[in-house]
């Protein structure tokens, strides 16, 4: 069974970006946002199916699963608490939600801990809208 990578997460966090959004994800759409192409998006979307975090019919849109929003949302949460601890920091916006698209994968649940501690309770919430992530590179979403 295949493991919740780096990739698999920014794939769940744009649909789940992409739903919130437009009201549907469709595979061309997920592929345009994350500049890769529909072929990569086919292969994640079969390694999101085996982890029951996505629903799809042969060419239909995009579902997640309860498993797959939760999981979404965890992801996008960490993304928009780092990006606002950035931003308090007086980094840019783009190279806040740049930055915040690399740590979002790799700090503890501890480090997130304190920093959403630091923010206090007013950090952003995953059901604020938020535009999709920064231009990635196929680089950086494997």
């Amino acid at each position: 069974m295949p493991t919740m990578t780096k990739s698999l997460e920014d794939y769940i966090e744009t649909i789940y970006v992409l739903i919130k959004e437009k009201g549907a994800a469709r595979v061309r759409d997920v592929a345009a946002d994350l500049h890769v192409k529909m072929p990569s998006v086919v292969k994640a979307m079969a390694e999101l199916k085996k982890l029951e975090l996505v629903i799809q019919e042969p060419y239909g849109d995009i579902e997640l699963t309860a498993k797959g929003r939760k999981v979404a949302t965890g992801v996008l949460t960490r993304h928009t608490i780092l990006k606002a601890f950035l931003l308090k920091l007086g980094v840019t916006e783009k190279t806040a939600d740049n930055d915040a698209c690399l740590m979002e994968h790799i700090l503890s649940a501890q480090t997130m801990d304190r920093i959403r501690d630091f923010l206090g309770k007013t950090s952003a919430s995953p059901d604020k809208p938020m535009t999709t992530k920064k231009a990635k590179t196929k680089k950086e979403t494997k």
